[in-house]
């Protein structure tokens, strides 16, 4: 199928095909015509599959022909709820790219800044608002902001507001609508919980699921190594290192860690950044716009404010604390091998953390190579004794001189930190 068989306006047309885009993908192809047949849409895929155009698309066709040419104030028709400022900020250039020839206006609003820009904007009339929920309930309640002529209301990277706590937001949102509303739920994995707030919010909604949450992309490798939690940044600068890795995106489940781990990394010589939710939107988009350029060889970010992260071509995401949620990994994993490209994912196991690794291994049902050949393996430098490994020691029988000679010979080896 090409865009040009979707039926949509000449304008976008034009939008889309200058970005080089002939085929809708697949969250597209099924998504967009029931979007513009007015149907409520539960829609399920990876990260990097264009979720974003599957709503944004066809929004601002059904806009484009409701508002035409006309000369009277704007009014909020479309409203994009997300949960991170730089997701929010992602969806915003996406609408502006695509909706380039028309007169359709969009305004991103988020916390962290001076509200004062946002407001002159809001006063102004904009047809598309972008918010995350905090921000957007503040502005509601001082006046600013009026959903009474709401077309479509979009619940992006549902599962994640879930996550982070945002339920009772949302409902409040929702309530802030019309009745009549179309309603879209978006989402790279689809809990129960979200199930449940769709039973609620959506009426008779299609469902789109592309890709099932438990697959991960082919064309990622996939490496898991059993490393001492202590032995970590070890490990991670000697992967950096001896395998000469740039544009590297490492997960840290803190944000206090994210901080150490680039507090280590420089003190070696490597140029890293953290971005977490600590960090005011000013500076995160001043360290993506530092990675996105190559200023930075290396970003350390926690999975909430890795969800604005979308780069097509990340050669490399290093999971260094393991996710408590198997799906989060599905996640984490696809931000590499986007757009058709080759990517590598590389996890860190240390013992406390092997029961979160079978749960991964459960949910994504592929043998993930295990990399035993580093200095920094459980179990006194023997990586086979790791749990997962596919062998076990030839001979259990060792001795305690060889266990002995051994444990130095690896004292030897880790005697020189780096942190």
């Amino acid at each position: 199928m090409l865009f040009e068989d979707l039926s949509l306006s000449k304008s976008i047309q034009r939008a889309v095909y200058e970005q080089g885009y002939t085929n809708p993908t697949p969250i597209q192809e099924q998504s967009i015509p029931l979007v513009l047949a007015g149907k409520d849409l539960i829609g399920c895929a990876q990260t990097g599959t264009g979720k974003t155009g599957a709503f944004a698309i066809p929004i601002i066709h059904q806009l484009h022909r409701i508002v035409g040419s006309s000369k009277k104030a704007k009014q909020i028709r479309a409203l994009v709820v997300t949960p991170t400022r730089e997701l929010a900020v992602q969806i915003g250039q996406s609408f502006d790219t695509y909706a380039k020839y028309t007169n359709l206006t969009q305004l991103t609003i988020f916390g962290g800044v001076s509200q004062n820009p946002q407001v002159d904007a809001l006063k102004n009339g904009v047809d598309i608002l972008i918010a995350t929920p905090g921000r957007l309930l503040d502005l509601h309640k001082q006046g600013f902001i009026d959903l009474d002529h709401l077309h479509a209301l979009v619940l992006d990277e549902a599962d994640q507001m879930l996550d982070m706590g945002f339920v009772n937001d949302v409902k409040k949102i929702v309530k802030l609508t019309p009745k009549n509303r179309q309603t879209l739920f978006f989402s790279a994995t689809m809990p129960i919980a979200i199930r449940e707030l769709a039973e609620i919010f959506l009426t008779n909604p299609e469902t789109v699921t592309v890709s099932p949450v438990s697959s991960t992309a082919e064309n990622v490798e996939q490496n898991v190594y059993f490393v001492e939690k202590t032995e970590k940044r070890n490990l991670l600068y000697h992967l950096i290192k001896n395998q000469d890795l740039s544009d590297v995106l490492v997960f840290s489940r803190t944000k206090h860690g994210a901080d150490n781990v680039v507090k280590a990394l420089r003190k070696n010589g490597i140029a890293a950044e953290a971005i977490h939710g600590d960090k005011s939107q000013n500076a995160r988009q001043r360290v993506l716009e530092a990675f996105k350029n190559k200023e930075v060889g290396v970003l350390v970010a926690t999975d909430i404010a890795a969800r604005g992260i979308d780069i097509d071509q990340l050669p490399y995401v290093i999971n260094f604390d393991l996710p408590n949620i198997p799906e989060t990994y599905v996640h984490r994993i696809g931000r590499t091998g986007r757009a058709g490209n080759g990517g590598i994912a590389i996890s860190f196991c240390s013992k406390d953390e092997h029961g979160y690794w079978k749960d991964i291994q459960k949910l994504i049902k592929v043998d993930v190579k295990i990399v035993s050949d580093h200095p920094y393996p459980w179990h006194s430098g023997n990586p086979e004794t790791a749990p997962g490994g596919s062998t076990k020691p030839k001979n259990s029988n060792r001795s305690g001189a060889a266990h002995k000679s051994r444990k130095s010979d690896a004292s030897k080896q880790n005697k020189k930190r780096w942190y």
